[in-house]
């Protein structure tokens, strides 16, 4: 006869064991595909953009000279390729077009700036995974530095800087006087082998590095630049791109950090490409609107197998945030982030399904985003207002949920969350979990007037233990009084040291009206 209990041991060892190769495969994999950078190929051409009549004043326009620097450069794509070098100075010009196997380098102390006339910035179609602009219905102006169906292209330097000029941009975006959708500053279109590196940016019109439908991409070494206030700013956002890496940057802006995107309703749905397997590490930056770490709310074509790892946002709105809606459909899933330190974070973790707007009235309503398999874990914070908000969409489920949370923070409000019904019970790893807090709920919370919560996130052999002695199916438990919460720690603690994983429980009190203390 099998017995029962020696099986459960088996399948908890081979579980961990699994989730610990995971762990390493995915490791070693972010090891090799960010590493690419540090080969850069030395170019055996090379002519400066004084060689083409710009002027480094400030107040030239450089276009044309950008345009046909390039335009020459192409004839050496077949020859190992070229570089267009730009010295000290401040080169003013409008949107110009990067072609395959090309180093853009920019010198110490060289800016490129980014004209204020609008026709400098010449409107090109929408995106055909978005069906028009993000902002407004139609076309949308040309980025910046613009290149689309590129192999192998190196925009470096010696921290050179290149500006956007973005505040005339945000005056009409506010005043609602633009006719159509902002630039980024950086936008690469179905390319390959991108490289971005040692530069700093400075003050996007939207967003400022945008990988679209791209593949093999590093962003290494950047610092990206905005007033907390300017609009949308967004740093780097991965959108329809796959094998992208992106560590040791600093991004300080208006909104998102770092946001993956894979396009917007029924036209992310048709278009079908999703965002997977992207690297960020070693990332520090904050904000004010937005997240440190976004995934959305324009996913609908799928995120996936996203790693993250030594994350260190301060003084941000969010540090960690999916966003979706009805009607978005595609997926996020098998989603690592791993060492996350936070100080003066509003909220550290957010799943929100209610970002409502949409490119039309022709979306499906019944398109509803799938989110599974989330694993965040060994988070540290201090000075976090809110360290969970969850908001679900009535229908759907959160499969899986979170996974393996291991967070700790400190003066910090408990979780949040709103349709709980849509916290699923199925999980595929159970064991992962390490670290399960215990947090008080705050007076007047709805339908909780007292008492703890814990928000057990998924681990399995609770579920039983729930349905056993409370008869709540769900993953949040209610505690009335110290007898059960009693009981449930030392549960807890039990299913801990049988599944060979440590849990931490932490307790607080928050209610005024609440005398009564254990210590738990």
């Amino acid at each position: 006869m099998i017995n029962s209990e020696n099986l459960s041991f088996q399948l908890v060892d081979v579980l961990l064991v699994l989730a610990f190769c995971g762990h390493i495969a995915w490791t070693v994999k972010a090891s090799s595909q960010c590493k690419q950078a540090l080969s850069q190929e030395i170019r055996p051409h090379s002519v400066a953009i004084t060689e083409f009549g710009a002027v480094g004043d400030g107040v030239t326009l450089n276009t044309k000279a950008f345009q046909n620097a390039i335009f020459y450069l192409n004839s050496f794509s077949d020859k190992g390729g070229a570089k267009l070098f730009v010295p000290a100075g401040r080169w003013l010009t409008g949107s110009f077009d990067l072609i395959s196997h090309l180093t853009l380098w920019l010198d110490k102390d060289a800016v490129i700036l980014g004209s204020n006339n609008p026709d400098d910035w010449p409107v090109v179609d929408p995106l055909p995974s978005y069906g028009r602009g993000v902002e407004l219905p139609g076309g949308r102006h040309r980025s910046l530095i613009y290149g689309r169906n590129l192999t192998d292209v190196i925009i470096t330097g010696d921290n050179g800087t290149i500006d956007g000029q973005g505040s005339v941009w945000w005056n009409w975006f506010k005043r609602k006087t633009l006719d159509y959708t902002r630039p980024h500053l950086v936008e690469l279109m179905n390319s390959t082998g991108v490289v971005i590196s040692n530069l700093t940016f400075l003050n996007s019109p939207f967003w400022t590095i945008h990988p679209v439908y791209c593949s093999h991409v590093i962003v290494q070494n950047v610092t990206i630049l905005a007033p907390l206030d300017s609009p949308n700013t967004d740093g780097i956002n991965p959108d329809s791109s796959n094998d992208v890496c992106i560590e040791d940057c600093y991004i300080s802006t208006g909104d998102d950090l770092i946001a993956i995107k894979s396009g917007w309703d029924e036209y992310g749905i048709s278009f079908a490409r999703p965002s997977t397997n992207i690297i960020i590490r070693r990332l520090i930056g904050h904000n004010q609107n937005g997240s440190g770490i976004a995934i959305g709310s324009e996913m609908s074509g799928g995120v996936s197998e996203v790693y993250a790892e030594n994350l260190y946002f301060f003084y941000s709105s969010t540090a960690i945030t999916i966003k979706t809606a009805r009607g978005r459909g595609g997926y996020v899933r098998n989603i690592y982030i791993l060492n996350v330190t936070l100080v003066g974070v509003d909220t550290a973790i957010r799943f929100d399904s209610t970002f409502s707007p949409h490119p039309d009235d022709f979306y499906d309503p019944n398109a509803l985003p799938v989110i599974e398999r989330i694993t965040i874990k060994d988070v540290i914070g201090n000075n976090i207002k809110v360290a969970g908000l969850l908001k679900g969409i009535e229908g759907d489920t959160f499969h899986h949920g979170l996974h393996g949370t291991a967070h700790i923070f400190k003066d910090t409000l408990p979780w949040f969350p709103q349709k709980l019904v849509n916290l699923s019970r199925k999980v595929s790893t159970p064991t992962i979990l390490q670290i399960v807090t215990i947090y008080p709920i705050i007076c007047g919370v709805q339908a909780v007037s007292r008492g703890v919560v814990i928000f057990c996130l998924m681990l399995m052999p609770l579920y039983s233990l729930v349905d056993q002695k409370w008869g709540r199916p769900w993953s949040l438990v209610y505690l009335q009084n110290n007898g059960e919460l009693r009981a449930a720690v030392d549960a807890l603690l039990e299913i801990g040291h049988r599944c060979c994983c440590y849990v931490f429980v932490e307790v607080h009190t928050a209610c005024a009206d609440r005398a009564d203390n254990s210590g738990y």
